[in-house]
């Protein structure tokens, strides 16, 4: 695993444990659902479901597949090695990907502007300076916005174990030089 994509497991895990309690379990994930949707107040019914049946996806994959001594948490020790894997984790993350990228387009013109984006992505927990320069590494068009597509694909590449140099990676700070 790349260094970079070792930065990013780390801050999944310290987001996904939305009470700070030092693992991750099930109700983390109602929490960050509850924050994601109120951030999202303009977007349909449809696609609140499938963001809910996404984190709900989420969690149970995490349990099913990194929950080593069955306790119903998840440790950073079982998450860390294992979280990057596109084998495990693969189709989670595109349905995780698709449904928060639609979640940003709420008039379905296929394009999401950067007040929505930062609001849904300061929901899930990242720092805003790092959300703003993420937003610009998806090179927005002259008013300011990216298409779905760009979104979901860069969420998607957040999760390769290798790969770097990333837009994603400006969710863990300033890129290296």
């Amino acid at each position: 695993m790349r260094t970079e994509a070792a930065k990013r497991v780390e801050l999944v895990f310290s987001l996904f444990d939305v009470n700070g309690n030092g693992v991750i379990d099930s109700g983390d994930f109602d929490l960050m659902t509850g924050r994601v949707l109120e951030a999202a107040v303009a977007s349909d019914a449809g696609a609140k479901e499938a963001i809910r049946a996404s984190f709900r996806r989420y969690w149970t994959t995490l349990a099913t597949e990194l929950d080593a001594n069955g306790d119903g948490v998840i440790t950073v020790e079982e998450f860390r090695p294992f979280v990057l894997d596109p084998e495990r984790f693969g189709p989670t993350i595109t349905e995780f990907a698709q449904a928060l990228s639609v979640l940003g387009d709420p008039d379905g013109d296929g394009l999401i502007e950067r007040p929505l984006f930062m609001s849904l992505m300061t929901a899930i927990g990242f720092e805003e300076t790092n959300i703003d320069a993420l937003f610009d590494a998806f090179d927005p068009d002259a008013e300011d916005r990216i298409t779905v597509a760009t979104w979901a694909a860069g969420i998607e590449d957040y999760y390769a174990p290798d790969l770097a140099g990333i837009p994603g990676d400006r969710l863990v700070g300033a890129p290296a030089v």
